[in-house]
């Protein structure tokens, strides 16, 4: 076990009949953002179902802050819990379901509305707050869920596929209200989900579960290193761009956005100077390319993990 872990998974198992959720996996969740991919049916919902000890191990243990989770009302207080489906009331007010959970957790009647609207005016929805819940857009119902997993100020919060139901503009608001969290209140999150973009652009380390099973698990940015290819962005006259480089015997891959450029060593930058002047194409960013997940996780022409944008 490591002694500075929040959150450890010893060897745990869990089973359903003949069906096994979760293969005697072992790792920790540390202080940051910590992602836990997956396919759907992969074990990650499970395993935090266990963490918050609605779940009881087959065998194994799961320690959260110390203690036992199955054990521990206590140590259930400390934690912000936010599920993937739809689960909100529909003909009360944000204000009144949030007023009344903090309330739920020990705090007075004065306290618990002001830490309501100061959590709703965290996600976002300061201005709906006097709302029906059922009146909300998914995006603002995302919110809710994300604003009831923080009002009592817990030390972890777990989120079971937050950006579900998102559109991509929609997605990236919640990755960025993820981050804040973190950034601003010093909230420890474990982040499960499916799609591999949302977990390198919001996490620290990631945890991996394939079938049950630990798959990798790590710091994202050692999954993400720099490649030798560069990415180049211009702003007009890429084809004569392409052509000034090939010229130069570099190889060029265009894709959404830019060029993936592959050369033998930092020369290629001096030639890209070149090749920018003669083409006359102003340039908008260059830099070292880095290794996404999604060809991290790939193996035989197949991802592990379902990934990239919906």
């Amino acid at each position: 076990m490591t002694p500075d872990a929040l959150i450890q998974a010893v060897e745990l198992e869990k089973r359903y009949g003949s069906v096994v959720a979760l293969n005697g996996v072992s790792f920790g969740i540390h202080d940051g953002i910590t992602g836990i991919l997956g396919e759907n049916g992969a074990g990650k919902s499970t395993a935090i179902k266990i963490f918050l000890g609605l779940l009881q191990p087959t065998s194994g243990r799961a320690i959260v802050l110390g203690e036992d989770a199955s054990r521990s009302v206590e140590v259930r207080a400390k934690l912000g819990y936010m599920p993937e489906h739809d689960c909100l009331p529909t003909r009360v007010s944000a204000a009144e379901f949030l007023t009344h959970l903090a309330e739920v957790s020990g705090l007075p009647p004065e306290r618990a509305r002001t830490r309501a609207a100061d959590t709703l005016r965290h996600v976002g929805l300061f201005e709906e707050r006097y709302r029906a819940i059922g009146g909300y857009s998914t995006g603002m119902k995302q919110r809710v869920k994300l604003a009831q997993a923080l009002v009592h100020d817990p030390r972890i919060v777990l989120l079971d596929e937050p950006t579900a139901g998102l559109d991509p503009a929609g997605r990236e608001e919640m990755l960025d209200l993820v981050r804040k969290t973190h950034r601003e209140f010093g909230i420890s999150i474990l982040f499960s989900s499916h799609l591999m973009s949302d977990v390198e652009r919001t996490c620290d380390r990631i945890i991996v579960l394939q079938g049950g099973l630990l798959v990798q698990a790590g710091e994202v940015t050692d999954f993400t290193t720099e490649t030798e290819t560069v990415f180049v962005e211009v702003d007009d006259r890429a084809d004569a761009l392409i052509a000034e480089l090939e010229a130069r015997g570099i190889t060029v891959v265009a894709e959404a956005g830019g060029l993936n450029l592959h050369g033998t060593d930092d020369s290629i930058y001096d030639e890209v100077r070149d090749a920018l002047v003669a083409a006359g194409a102003p340039l908008r960013r260059m830099a070292p390319r880095r290794r996404a997940l999604t060809e991290l996780f790939a193996r035989d022409g197949e991802t592990l993990v379902v990934g990239g944008d919906e």
